[in-house]
């Protein structure tokens, strides 16, 4: 089927990326990865920095996901034997973290992209060209949204300070090199735009250049909203990977589906197999697959890389998926890995990194902001509130509440996990530790000299007395979504469950919206600076 033009599309929403290498050439040979059989998802995870699950099972297999927790819309970028990756981060700063790996299984995070709040980042793409890394990246903020190119001459930056293209009806951008040179910009909706020679600012008017295929009408979806096209240039033909289906909402509604042309510039013909990717029960181990790319492997093998959520675990986001690819004698493509629930033979090839990073903090160094913590919602000046060294984290005061006072965050990816600190208040502050997942939604405990405050519900609730003082063990644990709360006068050595539990399985986009996560941090609010030493993490293995 020849796709041709047509009117603009409207009403388009959600998140994507691309990836585009215009040296990929074409496999010299179809590969199949076998998935192995191991029971689905009740499989063992390996584990990694505090206790953390981790995708190499060590074995030659890995078990999705390969980048756990809040990690949607992956960018991905091969560059000679390395690839880089990053996601979208809304607002959490600093932003945009370059994940680096070599085999596509383990991945360390490097630094943040984007240290300044140009507003909620959506759907970043990550590209080189020309010697120069660029990161496009939509952004939803007042007084209007609009897509930012940042560029760099080292993946580690710096960064250049993002620069507004003029693109306030439009996500999920996607650069790409047509055959007779020009750069593009290919957008949600089936619209694209010329770049000029620098890809630093437009040279064209939006076009519309393509209508994705449509699903039957009775499937169980969130809405159309194409999004998310990725270009890849491999053995001749350009293919064009969108999402359609909605990104959240039903876990039935995301999809991958496909298009090709020989020409950068049309028509485009669908994939006959669409959907190439979807969810189609809820007993599946992964809900609402979609916005894919494809990467070449170490060993010339070709991978997707795609977001799901977790059967069940809609509080930890969208999280890093890993599907391989097989390419048929047609020039098709398919991804293998069937629900991913099982264990997948790794890509040949390439060396491992360490993969994740510990959570855990003793504070005895400068705050990793953007690896690990980030503010949410912050102010310019936000990081000069944190002072971290020779084991203590200095938190200045800021606003009454979580909800005002933008609190300082870790992405957690296990579904069962607990965390503890030393808290000591300045005089007439408050502080405590949190699961956030907005200003909105969010629970906790906190405390003054005199009162515990007990947050619920993105609400200051119960204060009943604060035996302790102004200093304290606090440890939060949320096993499987149920939170308890235990505080120490001893610096851990005797525990008291402090008598308030919650249930937090609720605490997701499908309720409150924004595609975020339930991340757990600490806070303070009030005058002066609170002292946080000996954050620890533990995952907690199901």
């Amino acid at each position: 089927m020849t796709i041709r033009r047509r009117d603009l599309l409207v009403g388009v929403a959600g998140a994507g990326m691309c990836a585009f290498s215009p040296g990929f050439t074409a496999p010299l040979a179809a590969r199949t990865h076998a998935q192995r059989s191991s029971g689905g998802s009740s499989q063992t995870y390996r584990r990694g920095f505090d206790n953390q699950r981790i995708p190499d099972l060590g074995n030659g297999t890995f078990l999705n996901p390969v980048v756990s927790g809040d990690r949607p819309d992956p960018a991905i970028l091969k560059d000679g034997a390395d690839y880089y990756m990053t996601f979208s981060t809304f607002d959490a700063y600093p932003g945009l973290t370059i994940w680096h790996s070599r085999d596509l299984v383990n991945w360390r995070p490097l630094d943040a992209a984007l240290t300044r709040n140009i507003g909620s980042v959506w759907a970043p793409s990550l590209h080189k060209d020309k010697g120069r890394y660029l990161l496009y990246i939509p952004v939803k903020a007042k007084p209007q949204n609009d897509i930012f190119v940042a560029w760099a001459d080292d993946i580690t930056g710096p960064w250049s300070d993002p620069i507004p293209l003029g693109l306030p009806n439009h996500i999920d951008p996607c650069h790409a090199v047509a055959e007779d040179g020009s750069r593009w910009l290919f957008l949600s909706g089936g619209d694209r735009v010329r770049l000029s020679d620098d890809n630093l600012s437009l040279a064209g008017a939006v076009e519309h250049v393509y209508d994705p295929w449509r699903y039957p009408s009775d499937w169980i979806v969130e809405g159309f909203s194409p999004e998310g096209p990725k270009i890849h240039h491999i053995g001749g033909w350009y293919y064009m990977i969108t999402a359609v289906g909605g990104t959240a909402g039903p876990p039935t509604g995301h999809m991958v589906i496909a298009a090709r042309s020989r020409s950068l510039h049309g028509p485009w013909e669908h994939h006959p197999g669409n959907p190439l990717v979807r969810t189609e029960s809820v007993d599946e181990a992964w809900w609402s697959r979609g916005h894919a790319s494809l990467v070449e492997a170490p060993d010339g093998s070709w991978w997707s890389l795609y977001h799901g959520y977790e059967n069940g675990y809609w509080t930890l986001g969208r999280q890093c998926l890993l599907d391989p690819v097989e390419f048929t004698p047609d020039g098709w493509f398919r991804m293998t890995g069937g629900d991913l629930s099982a264990p997948i033979v790794k890509p040949p090839g390439g060396a491992a990194v360490t993969h994740g990073m510990p959570l855990t903090d003793d504070f005895s160094a400068p705050l990793a902001l953007g690896s690990k913590w980030a503010f949410f919602k912050p102010d310019a000046d936000e990081a000069a509130r944190a002072t971290s060294g020779n084991g203590v984290l200095r938190l200045k005061g800021k606003g009454a509440a979580p909800s005002s006072g933008s609190p300082l965050l870790l992405t957690a990816g296990d579904r069962s996990y607990r965390f503890e600190c030393d808290i000591e208040l300045a005089p007439g502050g408050r502080a405590g530790l949190i699961l956030f997942y907005d200003d909105k939604l969010y629970c906790g405990l906190g405390f003054d000299a005199e009162r515990f405050v007990t947050h619920q519900y993105g609400r200051e609730r119960a204060r009943p007395t604060n035996p302790h003082g102004g200093r304290m063990r606090m440890r939060v644990t949320n096993r499987r979504h149920i939170v308890t709360y235990d505080t120490s006068g001893d610096g851990g050595k005797t525990w008291h469950r402090f008598d308030r539990g919650m249930e937090v399985s609720g605490y997701h986009h499908n309720v409150r919206g924004d595609f975020l996560m339930l991340r757990p941090g600490l806070y303070a609010a009030g005058p002066g600076e609170a002292k946080f030493r000996d954050f620890r993490f533990t995952a907690l293995e199901d």
